[in-house]
Protein backbone atom coordinates (compact mmCIF):
# COMPACT_ATOMS: atom_id res chain seq x y z
CA UNK A 1 0.00 0.00 0.00
CA UNK A 2 1.31 3.38 -0.78
CA UNK A 3 2.27 5.95 2.25
CA UNK A 4 -0.88 7.99 0.68
CA UNK A 5 -3.18 5.00 1.41
CA UNK A 6 -1.80 4.22 4.89
CA UNK A 7 -2.91 7.60 5.94
CA UNK A 8 -6.34 6.43 5.69
CA UNK A 9 -5.47 3.53 8.04
CA UNK A 10 -4.65 6.14 10.79
CA UNK A 11 -7.34 8.50 10.40
CA UNK A 12 -9.99 5.63 10.62
CA UNK A 13 -8.39 4.92 13.93
CA UNK A 14 -8.45 8.26 14.89
CA UNK A 15 -12.01 8.65 13.94
CA UNK A 16 -13.33 5.30 15.57
CA UNK A 17 -11.48 6.05 18.71
CA UNK A 18 -12.73 9.80 18.93
CA UNK A 19 -16.39 8.06 18.80
CA UNK A 20 -15.97 5.19 21.05
CA UNK A 21 -14.59 7.84 23.53
CA UNK A 22 -17.93 9.91 22.82
CA UNK A 23 -19.87 7.11 23.89
CA UNK A 24 -17.96 6.08 26.46
CA UNK A 25 -18.33 9.95 27.81
CA UNK A 26 -22.47 9.53 27.00
CA UNK A 27 -22.45 6.66 29.83
CA UNK A 28 -20.70 8.29 32.25
CA UNK A 29 -22.69 11.47 32.04
CA UNK A 30 -25.93 9.12 32.29
CA UNK A 31 -24.89 7.14 35.24
CA UNK A 32 -27.41 8.32 37.28
CA UNK A 33 -30.14 8.96 34.83
CA UNK A 34 -33.21 6.96 35.80
CA UNK A 35 -33.89 4.25 32.44
CA UNK A 36 -30.73 4.74 30.68
CA UNK A 37 -29.31 1.81 29.23
CA UNK A 38 -26.04 1.27 28.83
CA UNK A 39 -24.24 1.82 25.40
CA UNK A 40 -21.43 -0.58 23.95
CA UNK A 41 -19.32 0.62 20.76
CA UNK A 42 -18.70 -2.29 17.70
CA UNK A 43 -15.96 -1.97 15.40
CA UNK A 44 -15.23 -3.86 12.25
CA UNK A 45 -12.92 -4.07 9.44
CA UNK A 46 -13.36 -1.96 6.51
CA UNK A 47 -12.82 -3.75 3.38
CA UNK A 48 -9.41 -5.25 2.22
CA UNK A 49 -8.08 -4.08 -1.04
CA UNK A 50 -6.71 -7.11 -3.19
CA UNK A 51 -2.63 -7.12 -4.17
CA UNK A 52 -2.63 -10.13 -6.34
CA UNK A 53 -4.14 -13.37 -7.08
CA UNK A 54 -1.82 -16.55 -6.88
CA UNK A 55 -4.21 -20.06 -7.39
CA UNK A 56 -1.10 -21.57 -5.51
CA UNK A 57 -0.98 -19.50 -2.54
CA UNK A 58 -3.20 -20.46 0.59
CA UNK A 59 -4.84 -16.62 0.26
CA UNK A 60 -4.86 -13.93 -1.65
CA UNK A 61 -2.58 -11.20 -0.77
CA UNK A 62 -4.79 -8.60 0.98
CA UNK A 63 -3.71 -5.57 2.86
CA UNK A 64 -6.67 -3.29 4.83
CA UNK A 65 -7.75 -0.28 4.74
CA UNK A 66 -8.42 0.62 8.74
CA UNK A 67 -11.11 0.35 11.21
CA UNK A 68 -14.52 0.59 10.94
CA UNK A 69 -17.39 2.53 13.26
CA UNK A 70 -20.17 -0.04 12.97
CA UNK A 71 -22.39 1.17 15.49
CA UNK A 72 -23.65 2.06 18.97
CA UNK A 73 -25.63 -0.79 20.15
CA UNK A 74 -27.87 -1.51 24.00
CA UNK A 75 -27.16 -3.90 26.18
CA UNK A 76 -30.29 -5.47 27.55
CA UNK A 77 -31.34 -8.87 28.53
CA UNK A 78 -34.88 -9.75 26.82
CA UNK A 79 -35.55 -12.51 29.65
CA UNK A 80 -34.38 -10.08 32.66
CA UNK A 81 -36.98 -7.42 31.03
CA UNK A 82 -40.13 -9.93 30.54
CA UNK A 83 -38.97 -11.12 34.18
CA UNK A 84 -38.60 -7.77 35.49
CA UNK A 85 -42.08 -6.47 33.99
CA UNK A 86 -44.30 -9.19 35.46
CA UNK A 87 -43.02 -9.08 38.99
CA UNK A 88 -43.32 -5.17 38.77
CA UNK A 89 -46.63 -5.24 37.72
CA UNK A 90 -47.71 -8.47 40.66
CA UNK A 91 -45.67 -6.22 43.07
CA UNK A 92 -47.87 -2.83 42.19
CA UNK A 93 -51.07 -5.17 42.34
CA UNK A 94 -50.16 -6.48 46.15
CA UNK A 95 -48.99 -2.98 47.13
CA UNK A 96 -51.96 -1.49 46.34
CA UNK A 97 -53.90 -4.08 48.23
CA UNK A 98 -52.01 -3.72 51.41
CA UNK A 99 -52.56 0.49 51.03
CA UNK A 100 -56.52 -0.19 50.81
CA UNK A 101 -56.24 -2.57 53.52
CA UNK A 102 -54.48 -0.34 55.75
CA UNK A 103 -56.31 2.54 55.22
CA UNK A 104 -59.85 0.28 56.46
CA UNK A 105 -57.74 -0.53 59.34
CA UNK A 106 -57.04 3.18 59.62
CA UNK A 107 -60.89 4.04 59.27
CA UNK A 108 -61.97 1.81 62.06
CA UNK A 109 -59.09 2.16 64.32
CA UNK A 110 -60.01 6.08 64.78
CA UNK A 111 -62.74 7.80 64.09
CA UNK A 112 -62.93 11.35 65.42
CA UNK A 113 -60.48 10.33 67.88
CA UNK A 114 -62.61 7.00 68.99
CA UNK A 115 -63.29 3.97 67.52
CA UNK A 116 -66.32 2.35 66.54
CA UNK A 117 -65.79 -0.55 69.35
CA UNK A 118 -66.57 2.09 71.82
CA UNK A 119 -70.13 2.66 70.29
CA UNK A 120 -70.74 -1.13 70.67
CA UNK A 121 -69.23 -1.47 73.66
CA UNK A 122 -71.14 1.60 75.34
CA UNK A 123 -74.09 0.21 74.01
CA UNK A 124 -73.62 -3.36 75.29
CA UNK A 125 -73.53 -1.58 79.03
CA UNK A 126 -76.23 0.67 79.09
CA UNK A 127 -78.42 -2.57 77.92
CA UNK A 128 -76.65 -4.07 80.86
CA UNK A 129 -77.61 -0.98 82.84
CA UNK A 130 -81.37 -1.57 81.68
CA UNK A 131 -81.40 -4.85 82.48
CA UNK A 132 -81.18 -4.53 86.59
CA UNK A 133 -83.61 -1.65 86.51
CA UNK A 134 -86.03 -1.49 83.38
CA UNK A 135 -88.55 0.80 84.94
CA UNK A 136 -85.77 3.40 85.61
CA UNK A 137 -86.37 6.69 83.08
CA UNK A 138 -81.96 7.14 83.28
CA UNK A 139 -81.42 4.16 82.29
CA UNK A 140 -84.05 4.40 79.52
CA UNK A 141 -82.66 7.48 78.55
CA UNK A 142 -78.97 6.44 78.59
CA UNK A 143 -80.05 2.85 76.27
CA UNK A 144 -81.89 5.30 73.51
CA UNK A 145 -78.44 7.62 73.45
CA UNK A 146 -76.18 4.87 73.03
CA UNK A 147 -78.37 3.30 70.15
CA UNK A 148 -78.64 7.11 68.69
CA UNK A 149 -74.62 7.07 69.24
CA UNK A 150 -74.48 4.06 67.32
CA UNK A 151 -76.33 4.47 64.18
CA UNK A 152 -74.21 7.96 63.98
CA UNK A 153 -70.66 6.29 64.60
CA UNK A 154 -71.98 3.38 62.18
CA UNK A 155 -73.08 5.59 59.39
CA UNK A 156 -69.55 7.32 59.43
CA UNK A 157 -67.92 4.40 59.39
CA UNK A 158 -69.66 3.51 56.58
CA UNK A 159 -69.55 6.93 54.84
CA UNK A 160 -65.66 6.61 55.11
CA UNK A 161 -65.58 3.20 53.55
CA UNK A 162 -67.56 4.91 50.67
CA UNK A 163 -65.14 8.01 50.30
CA UNK A 164 -62.33 5.55 50.15
CA UNK A 165 -64.60 3.91 47.27
CA UNK A 166 -64.69 7.31 45.49
CA UNK A 167 -60.57 7.76 46.36
CA UNK A 168 -59.76 4.84 44.71
CA UNK A 169 -62.66 5.26 42.01
CA UNK A 170 -60.51 8.90 40.97
CA UNK A 171 -57.45 6.98 41.21
CA UNK A 172 -58.77 4.35 38.68
CA UNK A 173 -59.88 7.39 36.11
CA UNK A 174 -56.29 9.12 36.95
CA UNK A 175 -54.28 5.50 35.92
CA UNK A 176 -56.41 5.05 33.20
CA UNK A 177 -55.07 8.50 31.78
CA UNK A 178 -51.79 7.77 32.11
CA UNK A 179 -51.87 4.30 31.05
CA UNK A 180 -53.68 6.32 27.58
CA UNK A 181 -50.87 9.09 27.23
CA UNK A 182 -47.60 6.45 27.80
CA UNK A 183 -49.66 4.37 24.69
CA UNK A 184 -49.76 7.58 22.56
CA UNK A 185 -45.89 8.72 23.92
CA UNK A 186 -44.67 4.93 22.80
CA UNK A 187 -47.07 4.95 19.33
CA UNK A 188 -45.21 8.34 19.33
CA UNK A 189 -41.49 6.77 20.01
CA UNK A 190 -41.80 3.77 17.31
CA UNK A 191 -42.75 6.77 14.52
CA UNK A 192 -39.37 8.72 15.72
CA UNK A 193 -37.41 5.70 16.11
CA UNK A 194 -38.43 3.98 12.73
CA UNK A 195 -37.34 7.46 10.93
CA UNK A 196 -34.15 7.81 12.80
CA UNK A 197 -32.79 4.24 11.68
CA UNK A 198 -34.07 3.48 8.86
CA UNK A 199 -31.41 4.70 6.65
CA UNK A 200 -29.75 2.05 8.63
CA UNK A 201 -26.96 4.47 9.54
CA UNK A 202 -28.08 5.99 12.95
CA UNK A 203 -29.50 4.31 16.32
CA UNK A 204 -31.87 6.21 18.20
CA UNK A 205 -30.80 4.74 21.49
CA UNK A 206 -32.07 7.26 23.80
CA UNK A 207 -35.10 7.50 22.48
CA UNK A 208 -35.52 3.57 23.07
CA UNK A 209 -34.31 4.53 26.72
CA UNK A 210 -37.25 6.38 26.94
CA UNK A 211 -39.27 3.59 25.51
CA UNK A 212 -38.66 1.25 27.62
CA UNK A 213 -38.60 3.26 30.46
CA UNK A 214 -42.39 4.03 29.78
CA UNK A 215 -43.24 0.31 29.06
CA UNK A 216 -41.17 -0.40 32.66
CA UNK A 217 -43.70 1.96 34.35
CA UNK A 218 -46.83 0.47 31.94
CA UNK A 219 -46.20 -3.03 33.30
CA UNK A 220 -46.68 -1.77 37.08
CA UNK A 221 -50.05 -0.72 36.11
CA UNK A 222 -51.60 -3.58 33.97
CA UNK A 223 -50.57 -6.94 32.83
CA UNK A 224 -48.61 -6.83 29.73
CA UNK A 225 -47.01 -8.64 26.69
CA UNK A 226 -44.40 -6.30 24.54
CA UNK A 227 -43.16 -7.87 21.02
CA UNK A 228 -40.64 -6.09 18.21
CA UNK A 229 -41.70 -6.18 14.90
CA UNK A 230 -38.85 -6.33 11.99
CA UNK A 231 -39.01 -2.65 11.83
CA UNK A 232 -38.02 -1.97 15.81
CA UNK A 233 -41.59 -1.22 16.56
CA UNK A 234 -42.61 -1.68 19.91
CA UNK A 235 -46.20 -3.57 19.68
CA UNK A 236 -47.73 -3.53 23.29
CA UNK A 237 -50.87 -5.71 24.57
CA UNK A 238 -52.92 -5.29 27.96
CA UNK A 239 -54.74 -8.38 29.48
CA UNK A 240 -54.10 -10.38 25.75
CA UNK A 241 -55.67 -7.07 23.58
CA UNK A 242 -53.88 -4.80 21.74
CA UNK A 243 -52.74 -1.45 23.02
CA UNK A 244 -50.02 -0.27 21.29
CA UNK A 245 -49.29 -0.64 17.35
CA UNK A 246 -46.69 0.18 15.11
CA UNK A 247 -47.76 3.71 15.06
CA UNK A 248 -50.80 4.26 17.06
CA UNK A 249 -52.51 3.21 20.32
CA UNK A 250 -56.04 2.29 21.03
CA UNK A 251 -57.35 4.56 24.03
CA UNK A 252 -58.79 2.59 26.59
CA UNK A 253 -62.60 4.71 27.52
CA UNK A 254 -64.26 5.10 31.25
CA UNK A 255 -67.73 3.72 31.17
CA UNK A 256 -70.02 5.24 34.26
CA UNK A 257 -72.18 3.90 36.46
CA UNK A 258 -75.15 6.30 36.64
CA UNK A 259 -75.99 5.32 40.45
CA UNK A 260 -72.59 5.05 41.85
CA UNK A 261 -69.98 7.01 39.59
CA UNK A 262 -68.28 4.13 39.27
CA UNK A 263 -65.36 3.97 36.36
CA UNK A 264 -65.22 1.06 34.48
CA UNK A 265 -62.37 0.57 31.76
CA UNK A 266 -62.67 -0.70 28.34
CA UNK A 267 -61.99 -1.43 25.49
CA UNK A 268 -64.36 1.08 23.10
CA UNK A 269 -63.18 -0.87 19.70
CA UNK A 270 -64.72 -4.56 21.06
CA UNK A 271 -67.86 -2.69 22.96
CA UNK A 272 -71.51 -3.66 21.31
CA UNK A 273 -73.36 -0.68 19.55
CA UNK A 274 -76.79 -0.27 17.92
CA UNK A 275 -77.52 0.86 14.60
CA UNK A 276 -76.65 4.67 15.33
CA UNK A 277 -72.93 3.63 16.79
CA UNK A 278 -73.88 3.85 20.52
CA UNK A 279 -72.80 1.83 22.79
CA UNK A 280 -74.85 -0.44 24.36
CA UNK A 281 -72.63 -3.04 26.33
CA UNK A 282 -69.50 -3.17 27.29
CA UNK A 283 -69.89 -6.38 28.70
CA UNK A 284 -67.52 -8.29 26.27
CA UNK A 285 -65.15 -5.14 26.11
CA UNK A 286 -63.88 -4.44 29.66
CA UNK A 287 -60.59 -4.42 30.13
CA UNK A 288 -60.32 -7.02 32.82
CA UNK A 289 -62.01 -9.95 33.46
CA UNK A 290 -62.92 -9.65 37.60
CA UNK A 291 -64.69 -12.64 37.72
CA UNK A 292 -61.22 -14.99 37.49
CA UNK A 293 -59.92 -16.02 41.15
CA UNK A 294 -56.35 -14.46 42.19
CA UNK A 295 -53.99 -16.39 41.53
CA UNK A 296 -50.22 -16.32 40.92
CA UNK A 297 -49.85 -19.60 38.60
CA UNK A 298 -52.44 -18.00 36.44
CA UNK A 299 -51.09 -14.43 36.17
CA UNK A 300 -54.68 -12.62 37.39
CA UNK A 301 -52.30 -11.03 39.93
CA UNK A 302 -50.68 -8.38 37.84
CA UNK A 303 -51.28 -4.47 37.73
CA UNK A 304 -52.17 -2.14 39.98
CA UNK A 305 -54.89 -0.53 38.20
CA UNK A 306 -56.98 -4.35 38.19
CA UNK A 307 -55.99 -4.43 41.76
CA UNK A 308 -57.64 -0.96 42.64
CA UNK A 309 -60.89 -2.38 40.81
CA UNK A 310 -61.23 -5.60 42.76
CA UNK A 311 -60.30 -3.43 46.00
CA UNK A 312 -63.36 -0.93 45.30
CA UNK A 313 -65.88 -3.52 43.61
CA UNK A 314 -68.36 -2.30 41.98
CA UNK A 315 -70.94 -1.34 44.40
CA UNK A 316 -72.13 -0.39 47.62
CA UNK A 317 -72.19 -3.41 49.64
CA UNK A 318 -75.14 -4.08 52.27
CA UNK A 319 -75.83 -6.96 54.10
CA UNK A 320 -77.94 -8.35 51.33
CA UNK A 321 -74.94 -9.40 50.02
CA UNK A 322 -74.25 -11.87 52.31
CA UNK A 323 -76.33 -14.57 50.54
CA UNK A 324 -74.22 -17.12 49.77
CA UNK A 325 -74.78 -16.95 46.42
CA UNK A 326 -73.91 -13.48 45.93
CA UNK A 327 -71.04 -12.95 48.21
CA UNK A 328 -69.09 -15.78 46.41
CA UNK A 329 -69.38 -14.51 43.18
CA UNK A 330 -69.61 -10.97 43.54
CA UNK A 331 -67.88 -9.44 46.52
CA UNK A 332 -65.54 -11.77 48.14
CA UNK A 333 -62.14 -10.73 46.24
CA UNK A 334 -63.10 -7.33 47.19
CA UNK A 335 -61.54 -5.76 50.37
CA UNK A 336 -64.13 -3.06 50.57
CA UNK A 337 -67.17 -4.51 49.42
CA UNK A 338 -66.65 -6.97 52.05
CA UNK A 339 -66.44 -5.00 54.98
CA UNK A 340 -68.71 -2.76 53.76
CA UNK A 341 -71.06 -6.05 54.06
CA UNK A 342 -69.65 -7.66 57.22
CA UNK A 343 -69.94 -4.48 58.82
CA UNK A 344 -73.37 -3.72 57.74
CA UNK A 345 -74.51 -6.75 58.51
CA UNK A 346 -74.00 -6.34 62.11
CA UNK A 347 -75.95 -3.41 62.04
CA UNK A 348 -78.96 -4.47 60.28
CA UNK A 349 -78.88 -7.85 63.05
CA UNK A 350 -78.41 -5.18 66.03
CA UNK A 351 -81.26 -2.90 64.97
CA UNK A 352 -83.24 -5.46 63.27
CA UNK A 353 -83.25 -7.39 66.63
CA UNK A 354 -83.83 -4.47 68.76
CA UNK A 355 -87.32 -3.88 66.98
CA UNK A 356 -88.21 -7.31 67.25
CA UNK A 357 -87.69 -7.16 70.61
CA UNK A 358 -90.12 -4.46 71.65
CA UNK A 359 -92.76 -5.59 68.84
CA UNK A 360 -92.51 -9.30 70.43
CA UNK A 361 -93.52 -7.30 73.58
CA UNK A 362 -96.29 -5.38 72.74
CA UNK A 363 -97.89 -8.33 70.68
CA UNK A 364 -97.57 -10.38 74.02
CA UNK A 365 -99.69 -7.62 76.07
CA UNK A 366 -102.08 -7.33 73.33
CA UNK A 367 -102.41 -11.20 73.75
CA UNK A 368 -103.05 -10.79 77.19
CA UNK A 369 -105.31 -7.78 77.07
CA UNK A 370 -107.04 -6.81 73.25
CA UNK A 371 -107.25 -3.17 75.03
CA UNK A 372 -103.20 -2.66 75.44
CA UNK A 373 -101.48 0.04 74.50
CA UNK A 374 -98.19 -1.18 76.05
CA UNK A 375 -94.90 -0.59 74.24
CA UNK A 376 -97.27 0.88 71.44
CA UNK A 377 -97.09 4.54 69.86
CA UNK A 378 -100.28 6.61 69.76
CA UNK A 379 -101.32 4.97 66.26
CA UNK A 380 -101.51 1.58 68.27
CA UNK A 381 -98.19 0.53 66.59
CA UNK A 382 -95.32 -1.41 68.28
CA UNK A 383 -92.58 1.00 69.11
CA UNK A 384 -89.72 0.39 67.10
CA UNK A 385 -86.45 2.64 68.18
CA UNK A 386 -85.29 2.35 64.54
CA UNK A 387 -86.98 3.13 61.48
CA UNK A 388 -86.06 3.30 58.01
CA UNK A 389 -85.02 6.77 56.13
CA UNK A 390 -86.51 5.98 53.08
CA UNK A 391 -87.71 3.38 50.51
CA UNK A 392 -90.31 2.08 49.19
CA UNK A 393 -93.49 0.11 51.18
CA UNK A 394 -93.84 -1.90 47.29
CA UNK A 395 -90.49 -3.06 47.22
CA UNK A 396 -89.61 -6.61 48.47
CA UNK A 397 -86.71 -5.20 50.55
CA UNK A 398 -88.87 -3.19 52.14
CA UNK A 399 -87.97 -1.88 54.68
CA UNK A 400 -84.28 -1.80 54.54
CA UNK A 401 -82.34 -1.39 57.63
CA UNK A 402 -78.72 -0.71 56.48
CA UNK A 403 -76.56 1.70 57.15
CA UNK A 404 -77.12 5.27 56.44
CA UNK A 405 -80.85 4.09 56.23
CA UNK A 406 -81.47 4.31 59.71
CA UNK A 407 -82.64 6.55 62.23
CA UNK A 408 -83.97 7.03 66.27
CA UNK A 409 -87.78 6.96 65.98
CA UNK A 410 -88.14 10.83 67.12
CA UNK A 411 -91.25 10.44 69.69
CA UNK A 412 -88.34 8.01 71.58
CA UNK A 413 -85.59 10.27 71.07
CA UNK A 414 -87.54 12.89 72.86
CA UNK A 415 -88.98 11.12 75.31
CA UNK A 416 -87.33 7.83 75.89
CA UNK A 417 -89.48 7.33 79.22
CA UNK A 418 -92.34 6.15 76.37
CA UNK A 419 -91.04 3.12 77.03
CA UNK A 420 -91.97 2.83 80.61
CA UNK A 421 -90.83 -1.08 80.91
CA UNK A 422 -93.95 -1.09 83.65
CA UNK A 423 -96.76 -3.66 82.33
CA UNK A 424 -100.75 -2.95 82.10
CA UNK A 425 -100.49 -4.49 85.87
CA UNK A 426 -98.32 -2.54 86.65
CA UNK A 427 -95.26 -4.87 86.66
CA UNK A 428 -91.88 -4.58 85.99
CA UNK A 429 -91.20 -5.80 82.30
CA UNK A 430 -88.03 -7.67 83.47
CA UNK A 431 -88.52 -10.09 80.40
CA UNK A 432 -88.20 -7.73 77.32
CA UNK A 433 -85.23 -6.10 79.21
CA UNK A 434 -83.67 -9.74 79.75
CA UNK A 435 -84.40 -10.33 76.32
CA UNK A 436 -82.39 -7.16 74.97
CA UNK A 437 -79.35 -9.05 76.97
CA UNK A 438 -79.90 -11.94 75.44
CA UNK A 439 -80.07 -10.56 71.88
CA UNK A 440 -76.43 -9.09 72.60
CA UNK A 441 -74.81 -12.92 73.86
CA UNK A 442 -76.76 -14.76 72.14
CA UNK A 443 -73.56 -16.56 69.75
CA UNK A 444 -75.74 -19.11 67.00
CA UNK A 445 -76.75 -17.73 64.55
CA UNK A 446 -74.04 -14.42 63.81
CA UNK A 447 -71.05 -15.55 61.03
CA UNK A 448 -68.77 -12.70 59.67
CA UNK A 449 -69.32 -13.76 56.17
CA UNK A 450 -71.12 -17.45 54.23
CA UNK A 451 -67.69 -18.74 54.56
CA UNK A 452 -66.74 -18.10 57.57
CA UNK A 453 -68.72 -21.16 59.42
CA UNK A 454 -67.61 -19.98 63.28
CA UNK A 455 -70.59 -18.24 64.96
CA UNK A 456 -70.65 -15.51 67.39
CA UNK A 457 -72.54 -12.78 68.89
CA UNK A 458 -73.17 -8.91 68.61
CA UNK A 459 -69.98 -7.96 70.94
CA UNK A 460 -67.17 -9.87 69.72
CA UNK A 461 -68.42 -10.19 66.25
CA UNK A 462 -66.80 -6.63 66.02
CA UNK A 463 -64.04 -7.51 67.46
CA UNK A 464 -63.88 -10.48 64.71
CA UNK A 465 -64.73 -7.89 61.77
CA UNK A 466 -61.60 -6.05 63.06
CA UNK A 467 -59.18 -8.82 63.62
CA UNK A 468 -59.98 -10.14 59.61
CA UNK A 469 -59.52 -6.84 59.04
CA UNK A 470 -56.20 -7.12 60.63
CA UNK A 471 -55.09 -10.61 59.50
CA UNK A 472 -55.54 -9.76 55.72
CA UNK A 473 -53.58 -7.04 56.21
CA UNK A 474 -50.62 -8.97 57.81
CA UNK A 475 -50.84 -11.56 54.79
CA UNK A 476 -50.69 -8.80 51.95
CA UNK A 477 -48.01 -7.14 54.05
CA UNK A 478 -46.43 -10.30 53.84
CA UNK A 479 -46.73 -11.07 50.29
CA UNK A 480 -45.84 -7.28 49.08
CA UNK A 481 -42.48 -7.22 51.21
CA UNK A 482 -41.72 -11.17 49.45
CA UNK A 483 -42.71 -9.95 46.21
CA UNK A 484 -40.73 -6.44 46.52
CA UNK A 485 -37.99 -8.78 47.22
CA UNK A 486 -37.99 -10.40 44.26
CA UNK A 487 -38.29 -6.93 41.73
CA UNK A 488 -35.25 -5.83 43.78
CA UNK A 489 -33.37 -9.02 43.18
CA UNK A 490 -34.26 -8.96 39.39
CA UNK A 491 -33.65 -5.58 39.25
CA UNK A 492 -30.54 -5.87 40.03
CA UNK A 493 -29.55 -8.53 38.18
CA UNK A 494 -30.85 -6.00 35.10
CA UNK A 495 -28.86 -3.27 36.33
CA UNK A 496 -25.47 -5.52 36.24
CA UNK A 497 -26.09 -5.28 32.84
CA UNK A 498 -27.65 -2.77 31.01
CA UNK A 499 -26.30 -0.41 34.21
CA UNK A 500 -23.29 2.21 34.03
CA UNK A 501 -19.85 1.59 36.15
CA UNK A 502 -18.34 3.86 36.62
CA UNK A 503 -15.31 1.50 36.65
CA UNK A 504 -15.73 -0.19 33.95
CA UNK A 505 -16.15 3.32 31.88
CA UNK A 506 -13.10 4.81 33.25
CA UNK A 507 -11.16 1.91 31.89
CA UNK A 508 -12.21 2.23 28.50
CA UNK A 509 -12.20 5.63 28.55
CA UNK A 510 -8.36 4.99 29.21
CA UNK A 511 -8.45 2.16 26.56
CA UNK A 512 -9.87 4.21 23.52
CA UNK A 513 -7.31 7.19 24.63
CA UNK A 514 -4.58 5.24 23.63
CA UNK A 515 -6.20 3.63 20.81
CA UNK A 516 -6.59 7.46 19.81
CA UNK A 517 -3.25 8.38 20.69
CA UNK A 518 -1.73 5.54 18.94
CA UNK A 519 -3.30 6.26 15.22
CA UNK A 520 -2.17 9.80 15.97
CA UNK A 521 1.56 8.40 16.18
CA UNK A 522 0.94 6.32 13.70
CA UNK A 523 -0.33 9.60 11.15
CA UNK A 524 2.85 11.30 12.81
CA UNK A 525 5.05 8.36 11.02
CA UNK A 526 3.36 8.18 7.82
CA UNK A 527 3.74 11.88 8.12
CA UNK A 528 7.44 11.89 8.30
CA UNK A 529 8.46 9.09 6.08
CA UNK A 530 6.46 11.40 3.01
CA UNK A 531 8.24 14.28 4.27
CA UNK A 532 11.03 12.42 3.67
CA UNK A 533 10.43 10.75 0.50
CA UNK A 534 9.58 14.37 -0.73
CA UNK A 535 12.70 16.07 0.47
CA UNK A 536 15.12 13.61 -0.90
CA UNK A 537 13.50 13.43 -4.07
CA UNK A 538 13.12 17.68 -4.22
CA UNK A 539 17.19 17.05 -4.31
Amino acid sequence: MSLMGSLYIGTSGLQTSQNALNTTGHNMSNIDTIGYTRQQVQQGTRFYKTISKNGSAISYQQTGLGVNYTRVKQIRDVFLDKNYRRESGRSAFYDSWTSTVEGVEDLFQELQGESFGEAIDNLWKSVQELAKHPENAVNQGVFIQRCNEFLSRADAVYTGLCEYQDDLNYKISKQVNTINAYGERIAELNKEILKIESGKREHANDLQDERNQLIDELSAMAKISVKYDVYGNAIVRIEENDFVNSDSANKIELDVDPSTGFYTPYWPQLADRDAAGNVVSIESAKLFNLDLEISTDTNTDIGALKAMLLARGDRRATYKDMDPDVYDKEISQSIIMNVQAEFDQLINKVTTGINEIFKTAAENATKENPDSTYMRDPNGDPYQIFKVIKGDPNDPDYPMFSVGNIMIDEALKQSPSLLGFIKDDGKIDQETADALKDLFMKDDELSLNPNVKATTNFINYYNNLIIQVGNTGDVLRGISETQQMEVENIAAAREQILGVSSDDELSNMIMFQNAYNASSRYINVISELLEHVISTLGR
